[in-house]
């Protein structure tokens, strides 16, 4: 019997707990968003970077 008490005690306790405390952080959706976005411009970035450098190699002449 003591272990059932026990046991409603503490949901009751959790329950109450959950109850006053309304803000549990951010959804995950924006955080994803924001990761996508930057792994978006990185690749941007990178692929600028490529073609600059392989102009920039085409346009040296060799000897």
């Amino acid at each position: 019997m003591h272990l059932v008490t026990f046991l409603y005690a503490a949901a009751v306790a959790r329950l109450s707990e959950l109850r006053r405390e309304p803000e549990r952080g951010d959804s995950p959706v924006p955080t994803a968003v924001i990761i996508a976005g930057l792994v978006v411009a990185g690749a941007a970035v990178t692929a600028i970077v490529l073609t600059k450098a392989t102009t920039w190699m085409n346009s040296i002449k060799n000897p």
